[in-house]
């Protein structure tokens, strides 16, 4: 074998920070180890898998299509030494998931997958739909789990399972005290959002089309706690996963709101994984415990 894993560990650590200096840091190297390994790699194959700008290095067409083979190579041979050495073949995840998912469902898969006799490690990164669709992408995640719609043609999209938003409000909000709230009810709220780019305002847009123009949006915030609490609040009304609003409602701090029967804020929730990714049995694994507790 002309290669090296150390070789393919500089070359990916290169292509994920585009400088040696920093790669050479991640992989506890020094900076001339890494910048001869990754040299010797290109020099045995007489390839050239980056584009030199300074001292910054930037993927070429040949590196972007060799990347994810590499990637699975190594993350094959990482679950093969966990194999040897824990006899498992389910080790350690990287996930991301967007944020009602990742507060409220990916903890209980989480606890799910570690409670094995080998306690594999995850970790979980909390973001919106496009930041962990970058992150996928960029193969720093292992898999995400999504509530917003996506259309990627280096994504493989898995539907998980179903989700439907939610209209609600203080119990001493005007609108509480009606059966049916109306379309001018709809327009003349003031309302509590998610962020753009999100998953939850994705699926509210939807809903509401036709009267987004006209609506009154007064906050527009990322956390879905900042949210509940604003409408408890009765800084206006808000619109959310019923996962979230499960527990207020129940306690009778927000009350949902009936809307009008061609509004609907059914959704869908996704596995999303990189298309020349290794699909790993660990991965393989969370999927499983993921659909067993949906």
């Amino acid at each position: 074998m002309k290669y090296s894993f150390r070789q393919l560990e500089v070359f990916l650590a290169a292509a994920h920070f585009q400088n040696i200096t920093r790669a050479a840091e991640s992989l506890s190297m020094s900076q001339s180890a890494a910048s001869s390994a990754l040299k010797e790699l290109e020099n045995q194959f007489d390839i050239k898998l980056f584009d030199r700008v300074g001292k910054r290095l930037q993927l070429n067409e040949l590196g972007r299509l060799y990347r994810p083979k590499v990637e699975a190579v190594l993350a094959q041979a990482t679950e093969l030494e966990q194999a040897f050495s824990k006899h498992s073949e389910v080790g350690a995840l990287k996930v991301g998931a967007t944020l009602t998912i990742g507060n409220y469902l990916a903890v209980g898969v989480m606890a799910q997958y570690m409670n094995t006799p080998t306690r594999p490690r995850v970790s979980l990164e909390v973001a919106n739909t496009s930041t962990i669709a970058r992150r996928v992408k960029d193969f720093e995640l292992d898999i995400g789990l999504i509530e917003g719609e996506l259309q990627s043609s280096e994504l493989e999209v898995l539907p998980w399972r179903g989700d439907q938003l939610v209209v609600f409000c203080s119990p001493t909000h005007p609108l509480a005290e009606k059966k049916k709230i109306s379309e001018e009810d709809l327009r003349d709220a003031t309302w509590i959002m998610r962020e753009q780019g999100s998953g939850t305002r994705q699926t509210f847009e939807r809903g509401m089309h036709g009267l987004l123009p006209n609506l009154n949006v007064l906050l527009e915030l990322e956390h879905t706690e900042a949210i509940k609490r604003s409408v408890e609040a009765n800084l206006g009304i808000g619109c959310l996963s019923e996962v979230v609003l499960y527990d207020a409602f129940k306690r009778g701090s927000l009350v949902p709101l009936e809307t009008p029967e061609n509004r609907s804020f059914a959704r869908q929730f996704y596995f999303i994984l990189h298309k020349q990714k290794y699909r790993s049995a660990g991965i393989d694994a969370w999927i499983a415990l993921c659909r067993a507790l949906a």
